[in-house]
């Protein structure tokens, strides 16, 4: 079994409470998620985060195919981290932990998210030309978004 590892951090210069409150905003997922995903909430983004909240999706992540993608809010220490799990998608095992923390000037956002490709073999073989290129679009998508919306970090 093969588990892969996506880390990615980045700095904003905005403050702790503004970068939580953004960021365990469900709904603010679609934001910092590119749009020929056609990212889609079904449900559970009615309340901000909290520890078994479960938030169903619609996404199309490859080739325009429409997936249902259900996780749930696992973890969520207010204003340092929370943790997203699969319960069913498009990937064998995805566990996202989102970490927050002050810095001076603003905030440092660190993303590890270690998940699994389905379909064996096979899965492993399509990994570094088809999911691992579209997850770093994604979260580059993500990091340049976020620039966008709060500005460029300055290191102080």
């Amino acid at each position: 079994m093969k588990i892969y590892t996506l880390h990615t951090k980045q700095n904003l210069p905005i403050s702790l409470d503004q970068a939580w409150i953004f960021l365990a905003n469900p709904k603010n997922l679609k934001t910092i998620t590119p749009e020929y995903m056609h990212f889609k909430t079904v449900s559970g983004d009615e309340k901000d985060m909290f520890a078994g909240q479960i938030i169903q999706y619609i996404v199309k992540p490859f080739f325009g195919i429409s997936m249902k993608w259900v996780t749930e809010i696992t973890h969520v220490v207010n204003k340092e981290f929370f943790v997203d799990e699969q319960r069913f998608g498009p990937y064998a095992f995805w566990h996202h932990k989102h970490f927050i923390k002050e810095i001076p000037g603003g905030v440092e956002i660190e993303d590890i998210v270690d998940y699994k490709i389905p379909m064996g073999f096979l899965g492993r073989i399509v990994h570094p030309f088809l999911v691992k290129p579209t997850l770093s679009e994604i979260f580059n998508y993500r990091k340049d978004k976020l620039i966008e919306l709060f500005g460029e970090f300055k290191e102080v």
